[in-house]
């Protein structure tokens, strides 16, 4: 099952001394950072809450981990961005909590299935379909251990407190992330760049508890809005980065 996340941002004009009228449907080349990690605008669709492109230096840093307190109505969450496993992913994750991009925002996602537990949040407008008007490139996770009944091996253990980045497809990284609160399976197609405490892990326990919003469809959903209204009220990196 994918986590998906649509992304989108405004288009760039370019104007010369010389200006000259494009055919209105000629393709608008994106703009994209210089530094290794290519955060590249998406003229698709205009992002959920303004905010820039991130700083893309030429040299990324790699090394250490960085701790974000993202508090919420239903408890505080310490995250542990590392960066060794994913320096882009932290960079702009880094970026978007600096901006206050993800203030005030609601977790729009919980899934309850067998293998899949997790909340999912990163999206201002609050639909799973908002994104910071850019994407970037996937930084894989290797060495996951095998879903242990999965006999193809093609399904690996994201782990209880991992946190990762959802997408729509490959290198369509954005802004929403997900939270794992209980062993789940996927491929792994989705960026892990850190973990949650044992008090994230606890606010994320109160919010599954309280399952998902029935709806007029489907009155006992396994996926969809949390009942438990999870609301993150600020994200804040602790120290200098």
């Amino acid at each position: 099952m994918r986590l998906t996340s649509a992304i989108a941002c405004a288009a760039v004009t370019v104007a010369g001394l010389l200006v000259t009228t494009a055919p209105a449907d000629a393709a608008i080349t994106p703009v994209s950072t210089k530094g290794p990690c290519g955060y590249t605008a998406t003229p698709d669709e205009p992002p959920a809450r303004p905010v820039s492109l991130p700083p893309d230096p030429k040299h990324t840093p790699d090394k250490g981990i960085v701790k974000v307190l993202v508090a919420t109505n239903q408890g505080p969450m310490l995250l542990s961005l590392d960066r060794a496993k994913a320096p882009c992913t932290v960079q702009s994750f880094l970026h978007l909590a600096k901006s206050r991009f993800y203030d005030f925002t609601t977790c729009h996602r919980l899934t309850l299935y067998t293998t899949l537990k997790v909340l999912q949040c990163g999206d201002p407008s609050g639909t799973g379909e908002g994104g910071p008007g850019y994407s970037y490139k996937d930084e894989l996770p290797t060495g996951l251990p095998n879903w242990p009944t999965d006999p193809t091996g093609a399904g690996k253990v994201y782990a209880r407190g991992t946190l990762a980045m959802a997408n729509a497809g490959p290198d369509t990284n954005g802004s929403q992330f997900f939270l794992v609160f209980a062993d789940s399976r996927l491929r792994p197609d989705y960026t892990i760049f850190g973990s949650v405490d044992r008090l994230g892990l606890a606010t994320l326990d109160r919010v599954a508890a309280g399952g998902i919003a029935p709806t007029p469809d489907d009155p006992a959903p396994v996926d969809g809005a949390p009942a438990r209204k999870t609301d993150i009220l600020v994200a804040r990196s602790l120290g200098t980065w």
